[in-house]
């Protein structure tokens, strides 16, 4: 039974994988807000390439 409280007690102290445990949340976060940030612009991206492409094939014509 001491062995058991041992373990146990070494699994409460233990905190090695912390670090990769932040990592990945703040890699979520970046990954959260680009996808957020390009669904929001997506329209206005699509609206500049589409005057862009207009404008070169009136310049061509």
């Amino acid at each position: 039974m001491a062995n058991v409280k041992q373990i146990l007690n070494n699994l409460m102290k233990e905190d090695s994988g912390q670090d990769l445990i932040e990592y990945a949340l703040v890699a979520a976060l970046v990954g959260l807000g680009a996808v957020a940030s390009i669904t929001t612009l997506k329209n206005t991206i699509s609206n500049t390439f589409n005057s862009v492409g207009s404008q070169l094939t009136n310049a061509t014509a």
